[in-house]
């Protein structure tokens, strides 16, 4: 290679519209990063949510993910993806302003936490069908585990940053209040977007209007048909779903049983934060060194084995920095992982399934976690909050067995993109 095609090349990865990208996706999760922390805050301590109230809003958050993603995957493949990014940011911003808005009335209760939960769901569906599918229209295929790493790098210091951000304002201007942050921060992603300018692959005609169950249909065929990318995004939605019932009360359990304080949580989160960082800047030297299928294989394996410290902590300062520390190193091999896993899924799809593949895998994926918050919320009246957990722990153990019986174990380099495939066609009568 000259080294006028490397410089070529190096720049197509620094491009401003990359660069514009990358600070939207910033901004939106900084925000969201500041709600993580007032949501449950303003949830428990300020409307003394019950446990069950806790699990309703989880499932109520995560259900848009099992009933949106595939619709929503196929509008991405099929219409301009930015469009659809700019109005789910705006639509968020306006549904997350109901909160203050209410708060100063006088008149906020749990029921709209659950409707602002389901409308935060729907849009961050829309948004990642479009942008994940279009983050390879900006780079070249050999650049994309780069492009995902300064993606994933920047992306852990804006959710590092608005995790301690959140606390402070928490503190500061109470829960309702600081959620002004996160409405501000889907306005400047919906402006940055705006500002792309690359212009994106025109979708092949069609012999007259297709249904979208029809496109649904042939990328859930396609993916089906990929053994590497079925056998990753399974291994991801038994994952999702051991996480999901622990994050249901993963916050509930440190603010109420460890009475942890806000400040502190935010904090928590913040060192978590520095951890992902790490894994996303040093998730290709990781891949380089070890090889691509056991770093995706480890960062799942560290996930269960990260929860031993959070089911034997108790109250107090050094408990809360051990689960600081084990939340660090828990999140730099799942960012490493996450960036490698992402990067593989997308050289091997095509480009005219990237949408449907993606959302393909929010379904299994993150439609799993409605699944695993009602699971949550039954065990929880048996066993206990810190029962569930170590319910929600040992079910990671799962998806490690997955990756360790399937072709992804032996793969040490990033694979060539594939040519052009048939899909198998739907059966007689289908849509």
């Amino acid at each position: 290679m000259t080294t006028s095609s490397q410089t070529a090349k190096a720049a197509k990865v620094t491009s401003p519209d990359l660069r514009r990208l990358v600070a939207s996706e910033c901004a939106s999760l900084s925000g969201s990063a500041v709600s993580t922390v007032a949501l449950p805050t303003l949830a428990v301590l300020e409307l003394h949510a019950s446990t069950t109230q806790i699990a309703a809003l989880a499932f109520l958050g995560q259900l848009p993910n099992a009933v949106v993603a595939l619709p929503a995957g196929a509008l991405s493949d099929r219409y301009a993806k930015r469009p659809q990014m700019i109005a789910a940011d705006l639509t968020a911003a306006a549904g997350l302003a109901t909160i203050p808005a209410a708060a100063i009335a006088g008149v906020l209760g749990i029921g709209q936490l659950y409707a602002v939960a389901v409308v935060l769901g729907i849009t961050k569906i829309v948004h990642d069908a479009a942008a994940i599918s279009y983050l390879p229209v900006l780079v070249e295929p050999h650049l994309l585990q780069r492009a995902n790493s300064r993606l994933g790098a920047a992306s852990s210091v804006a959710d590092s940053a608005g995790s301690n951000a959140g606390a402070a304002l928490v503190g500061a201007i109470g829960a309702a209040h600081s959620l002004l942050a996160d409405i501000l921060s889907y306005v400047v992603s919906a402006l940055l977007v705006w500002r792309i300018r690359t212009p994106e692959p025109v979708a092949p005609p069609t012999e007259g209007r297709r249904s979208l169950a029809r496109d649904i249909g042939e990328g859930l065929r396609y993916v089906i048909g990929q053994p590497t990318i079925r056998t990753v995004i399974a291994a991801l939605s038994t994952l999702s779903f051991g996480l999901g019932v622990m994050n249901t009360y993963w916050a509930y359990y440190l603010l109420a049983d460890l009475h942890v304080s806000p400040t502190a949580l935010g904090v928590i989160m913040g060192v978590g934060g520095v951890g992902s960082l790490a894994g996303a800047l040093l998730a290709p030297r990781i891949a380089y060194r070890i090889g691509i299928g056991p770093t995706i294989i480890f960062g799942f394996a560290v996930s269960p084995l990260a929860q031993i410290p959070l089911l034997l902590a108790g109250p107090g300062l050094r408990w809360q920095m051990a689960l600081a520390g084990t939340l660090a190193v828990q999140l730099f091999w799942a960012t490493a992982s996450g960036t490698s896993q992402r990067s593989l899924r997308q050289i091997l799809c095509e480009p005219r399934f990237r949408g449907r593949m993606q959302a393909a895998s929010t379904t299994v994926t993150a439609g799993a976690r409605p699944l695993a918050a009602a699971a949550a919320g039954a065990l929880g009246l048996f066993l206990g909050v810190r029962g569930t957990l170590t319910v929600g722990a040992v079910l990671q153990i799962v998806p490690v067995i997955l990756l360790l019986v399937s072709p992804v174990r032996a793969l040490r380099d990033m694979p060539v993109p594939p040519t052009r495939t048939t899909v198998p066609p739907a059966r007689e009568g289908a849509s």
